[in-house]
């Protein structure tokens, strides 16, 4: 403790409850010196608040689901998480059940889905037409039906790391090296922060807004573009030295979550308005992509499984 009292800065865990909603406890980290304070007024959360994730309106399919239960539609950020469960499957015989959300019918809206992803609220002061752009969820959602009470994992990136973490025991698709295990993480949450964002706004800017915005196109086209040459760079060795075939680990790499975070992304660039003349300049890139499009798990995980309108039997919707 000394050590730490010594030390010219320190960190203060700040956790309180807010006095409006008693069940979320919000922790806040600030830098202070030199002193270390202890408070200690906290509410933790409760197994009956946790089980309240499901509401009366929440679909069956959902509310009575047993195991692991995951909420999707066959986007890039649906197909990570159905990816790398195929991909368990086929390892451990990992099972799981499958609830199918159509995004036309802005189900994702709902109120029992923001229970279980709260991404999507909003500050209701924004004016109307905002709101009713951020409210909605954002899919896909994982439940772990496994644990008492059943918890919710929301961010297609977090449920990767949760399932490498509980599924994933002999580290087929992670790493047991704690540096390899980085290195994933880092090329994860690289796509993630800066290569999915960049995409979908050039994809919106392209195909979604009612207006054309020259500026937002041509800067979201080059961003994305100039991410797709990191990926190239990484996978030709062009400033190591070394080509890799994976994005993490040694030598040439190993194929991880790392890559099945980012892949359902840049193998659809032609729908992103990309064309041939643009990709000219990634051959490892593309060779990478054609390589992870051959193995049979990801082959089930983007096929029509997870199609709401192939199998309407699996989608669900609010109970009236």
């Amino acid at each position: 403790m000394s050590a730490i009292e010594n030390s010219r800065q320190s960190v203060l865990l700040h956790t309180w409850s807010l006095a409006s909603s008693p069940d979320i406890t919000v922790l806040l980290c600030m830098q202070i010196a030199p002193t270390i304070l202890t408070l200690t007024k906290t509410t933790p959360y409760s197994d009956s608040a946790m089980a309240e994730i499901y509401t009366a309106d929440t679909p069956a399919a959902v509310k009575n689901a047993k195991g692991l239960h995951l909420i999707t539609e066959s986007t890039p950020n649906g197909k990570k998480v159905q990816i790398l469960l195929e991909e368990l499957k086929a390892a451990y015989g990992t099972e799981w059940t499958t609830s199918l959300i159509d995004l036309e019918t802005d189900e994702q809206k709902e109120s029992w889905f923001l229970h279980l992803n709260p991404n999507g609220m909003t500050n209701s002061s924004f004016s109307s037409w905002l709101l009713n752009c951020c409210l909605q969820g954002k899919i896909p959602i994982l439940i772990d039906n496994t644990l008492t009470p059943p918890f919710p994992v929301m961010e297609s990136s977090a449920e990767l790391l949760y399932l490498i973490d509980m599924f994933d025991k002999d580290c087929i698709f992670s790493f047991d090296s704690k540096r390899e295990h980085s290195e994933a993480v880092q090329w994860l949450f690289f796509w993630q922060a800066s290569g999915q964002p960049n995409q979908a706004q050039h994809n919106h800017f392209c195909k979604s807004a009612p207006e054309k915005v020259p500026y937002a196109i041509s800067r979201f086209r080059a961003e994305t573009l100039r991410i797709y040459d990191v990926l190239e760079a990484r996978l030709s060795g062009r400033w190591t030295g070394v080509p890799r075939e994976y994005l993490a680990g040694t030598g040439k790499g190993k194929y991880s979550i790392a890559d099945i975070g980012t892949w359902p992304w840049v193998r659809s660039w032609r729908s992103a308005k990309f064309v041939d003349e643009d990709m000219a300049g990634f051959p490892c890139l593309l060779q990478g992509i054609a390589r992870i499009a051959e193995r049979p798990a990801v082959q089930r995980g983007i096929s029509s499984l997870y199609d709401s309108e192939e199998n309407p039997e699996l989608r669900v919707s609010t109970i009236r």
